[in-house]
């Protein structure tokens, strides 16, 4: 009796003592971005060598841990998401397996693998597992914070780096124009312009919706909606019950008609009552939007409505050429550039001048359904570039010509999280980045190099000796014995 309570409290400790020196997955984290960047020889559960060719960024939404890297794993480049763990049972406790958001994971790394072989994804396919106690663990100096190129790739030429961010701002602007080009001949230039701001209206995380939302209700069916004999409030009213009502966000679509938490006012009301009168239509289902830790001003719905605004205030003119009309040969770019933008902002009033979403406690401070800096991104990144390859499919290149002047000249739009990613890579001083064509050419670095495992061939490396010495650290090779 006396031994066997004598080995219960041995146990006890035991699992005391393990638990005290399992790690927090925060410091799995960090110790995974030390021994990828630090050069530790690193293989999968089933003894594949790993070569980390780009770790991917930080992700700060739903998702896996880091977004787009690129590795190599037994001789095949694979590119997508790496999610870490302290063991790799979490996978599965924590519904991964059952999330479409983890289906580009291309790696799971954990400290623990405590289960079988890979990681099974959602979609049927499987991930390989990395386990950080079976690795060579490597001294990395304390270079915990080392990320990417860290300014060793541009070797503090200043004029040479800004040349380059210049100049792959611009690649970035034309090649949309091209992709805008041929969209215009596939579906027609207004429903085009009217795609590229649905999309921008839904950020990176609800795009996709946001796009798919407008092959449902298309252009034409709004401006014709829009028409006719009616208020501009029952206008508005059409116009947004047909469009929240299809994306499947009404009231009653999310929360069925048992809800009561102060959502029976008049305008619910008279949203459903229009949503209910057209019939039998085929609507999203709520579960393609992504709501987690969206910002309130950000609200799908709210960006539903600047949209429902939009269509109103330019029923009669269309919405092409109310958003680029005012874009003319030999018009100064910051006449234009005012233009542009005063053509986007939203200012809401009525039920949604302090709402992003239905009900009282979606109560919000703004007023401003479309502001200033959402309109100037929009500006940017869908009318300048739409404004290019429409002018030149028209034949009105003087147009084109005044769209590349605004862009030129376009000052620093908001920062985002993959901006300061780049900054922070390239070892790149914030005031640097002081115009919207430098922000873009960081995204078009990202894009076309980081995330292509192309980092031996970046422009910024190959007239760099120093950035070549330093090459070996950023792209160890992690599978030399």
């Amino acid at each position: 009796m006396g031994q066997r309570v004598r080995g219960s409290a041995a146990t006890v400790r035991a699992r005391e003592t393990a638990a005290a020196s399992t790690p927090s997955e925060g410091e799995v984290v960090c110790l995974w971005q030390r021994q990828a960047m630090g050069g530790a020889v690193l293989r999968t559960s089933c003894a594949e060598p790993v070569e980390i060719l780009y770790p991917g960024r930080t992700n700060e939404g739903h998702g896996a841990d880091f977004r787009d890297a690129v590795v190599a794993i037994g001789g095949r480049l694979l590119k997508g998401d790496i999610e870490v763990h302290v063991r790799s049972s979490d996978w599965e406790a924590h519904g991964h397996h059952r999330d479409a958001a983890y289906d580009r994971v291309v790696l799971h790394v954990v400290m623990r693998h405590d289960r079988r072989g890979a990681t099974g994804l959602r979609g049927g396919g499987s991930a390989p597992v990395v386990a950080l106690d079976r690795c060579a663990v490597v001294n990395t100096g304390g270079r915990s914070g080392h990320r990417g190129c860290s300014g060793a790739a541009w070797g503090g030429d200043t004029d040479r780096l800004v040349g380059f961010l210049e100049s792959a701002g611009e690649s970035r602007f034309l090649a949309r124009a091209e992709d805008l080009i041929r969209e215009m001949g596939r579906v027609g230039a207004a429903q085009c312009l009217y795609r590229g701001v649905m999309g921008a209206l839904g950020y990176a995380h609800n795009k996709a919706p946001f796009l798919e939302l407008a092959e449902r209700v298309p252009l034409d069916a709004l401006e014709t909606a829009a028409r006719g004999t009616a208020t501009e409030e029952e206008r508005l009213a059409r116009l947004q019950s047909r469009l929240v009502g299809t994306a499947g966000l009404l009231p009653s679509q999310r929360w069925g008609r048992e809800r009561r938490d102060r959502l029976d006012d008049a305008c619910v009301a008279r949203l459903e009552g229009l949503w209910a009168s057209q019939g039998n239509t085929e609507v999203m289902p709520p579960s393609a939007w992504d709501l987690f830790r969206v910002r309130p001003h950000n609200s799908p719905v709210r960006r539903l409505v600047a949209m429902s605004h939009l269509i109103c205030r330019y029923r009669e003119r269309g919405l092409l050429d109310g958003l680029v009309g005012g874009l003319t040969a030999g018009c100064p770019h910051l006449v234009a550039r005012r233009r542009l933008e005063e053509g986007l902002v939203v200012t809401a009033r009525g039920y949604w001048a302090n709402r992003s979403d239905f009900g009282w406690s979606s109560r919000i401070r703004s007023a401003a359904l479309l502001g200033r800096r959402r309109a100037a991104d929009i500006v940017v990144n869908v009318l300048l570039p739409f404004a290019v390859g429409w002018s030149r499919s028209a034949g009105r290149p003087g147009i084109a010509s005044t769209a590349l002047d605004v862009y030129r000249h376009y000052p620093r739009l908001e920062t985002n999280a993959l901006e300061r990613h780049m900054r922070a890579q390239l070892g790149v001083a914030e005031g640097l980045v002081d115009c919207a064509r430098r922000q873009q050419g960081l995204l078009h670095i990202y894009k076309t190099r980081c995330t292509q495992g192309r980092c031996a061939k970046c422009e910024l490396r190959r007239s760099s000796g120093r950035g070549q010495r330093r090459e070996r650290m950023w792209l160890p090779s992690l599978t030399r014995a």
